[in-house]
């Protein structure tokens, strides 16, 4: 199989990851910070050791201030249930994926309003349509770092100064940056980054985690055990504790902890060098097949490895389902659960067949895929 659907989440996993669950589960799975003995004390150690690979690799000066969630959407189901209250105003981008808008649309029901800013065709949002959005009772911009449909990067550290400038909290989607785009919460200005475990950080499904600033004060969403000041029956104040209540997904942490020390130990340039230029051969092999409507900047150094088309004849899901069954080529049909996005590059309702390779990719595949598209132009319909 050619697995071209990193996007949703990376595969193969690093070596690394497979060894490091495997011996986690058979010498190291105790429950971490709730007993003494040495399989308890060995869990805490892994938690710890993959909070510090994580603040190394986002720049964090504290990495207590990481906390580890299910996944992107449950960090940014924190973020912003946690910090917004009935009359606050937040703006947001057309690009955001469901993660952002669902949550969003609960809290317009609490009081809660946002101002969704238009991006152009490309998917790209121009900071001075951001700032015009900002209102005296704006309390919080949200923004995905780059689009899972179209790949494309935004300027998150001139929006991070904005929101700065503003006394603003910034927030930001990174599902499809973190492991694969430099980020540095400091130099940035960000306050909360949401970010998953599993797909360029190379850590398996169920992990993920929300950088917290220390400009922000969040409310907890789930309230319970943590192992520390079991006396009280208030929830610690004190992080990571006070937004990990129960046990922990010790196994999955310990393997995106290894997945961040592969990311740390390749590095980032020469990560984002490969899917570049993967990204690239895409982009120009699609552009000379007839029939192909290609979405996003041309230009592979402005987006990420996703890669959206359409093929004259096709509907997105026919053609996703041939891929892979004729093929064995896997990809991504449909809406990637971002409607708002593909409105923004007019591909809404029936949108688009995404092709995302990732660091295990090679030309070769890419060749393949390229072949197949070609071939399935030239027949004509499903």
């Amino acid at each position: 199989m050619i697995y071209f659907d990193n996007s949703a989440t990376s595969f193969p996993k690093p070596e690394i990851v497979y060894r490091t669950m495997d011996d986690f589960m058979r010498r190291e799975a105790g429950n971490p910070g709730r007993s003494g003995h040495k399989l308890a004390v060995s869990a805490s150690l892994a938690l710890t050791r993959t909070r510090l690979h994580l603040a190394r690799l986002f720049h964090v000066a504290d990495a207590d201030r990481i906390v580890f969630t299910l996944n992107a959407t449950d960090a940014l189901n924190l973020a912003l249930k946690g910090f917004l209250r009935e009359g606050d105003h937040v703006v947001t981008t057309s690009m955001e994926h469901n993660s952002v808008v669902r949550p969003l649309a609960a809290l317009r029901r609490l009081g809660v309003r946002h101002t969704r800013v238009p991006c152009d065709v490309t998917g790209l949002v121009d900071v001075a349509d951001i700032a015009a959005a900002v209102e005296s009772r704006t309390r919080m911009i949200v923004m995905s770092h780059a689009s899972n449909v179209v790949g494309t990067v935004q300027p998150i550290a001139t929006v991070g100064r904005l929101a700065r400038e503003r006394g603003l909290i910034f927030l930001v989607d990174a599902a499809q940056s973190a492991g694969v785009l430099p980020i540095d919460v400091e130099a940035d200005m960000i306050d909360l980054l949401a970010f998953p475990g599993h797909k360029s950080l190379y850590g398996p499904t169920g992990t993920g985690g929300l950088y917290v600033g220390p400009r922000v004060s969040l409310t907890p969403q789930r309230e319970g055990g943590t192992g520390s000041e079991s006396e009280q029956e208030d929830q610690p104040e004190r992080l990571p504790d006070r937004f990990e209540s129960g046990t922990q997904n010790t196994v999955g942490i310990a393997g995106l902890g290894a997945g961040v020390e592969f990311v740390l130990a390749e590095g980032l340039e020469r990560i984002a060098a490969h899917e570049r230029a993967l990204t690239q051969r895409l982009l120009d092999g699609l552009a000379q097949i007839p029939g192909v409507a290609l979405y996003g900047s041309q230009d592979a150094s402005r987006r990420t490895a996703a890669v959206s088309f359409n093929l004259a004849g096709w509907e997105p899901v026919d053609l996703g389902a041939v891929l892979d069954q004729s093929f064995d080529i896997a990809v991504r049909p449909g809406l990637h659960c971002a409607p708002a996005a593909h409105q923004t590059i007019g591909t809404f309702p029936q949108g688009t067949v995404r092709l995302s390779p990732g660091y295990f990719n090679t030309p070769a595949e890419v060749d393949f895929v390229l072949e197949a598209i070609a071939k399935l132009s030239v027949s004509g319909l499903p």
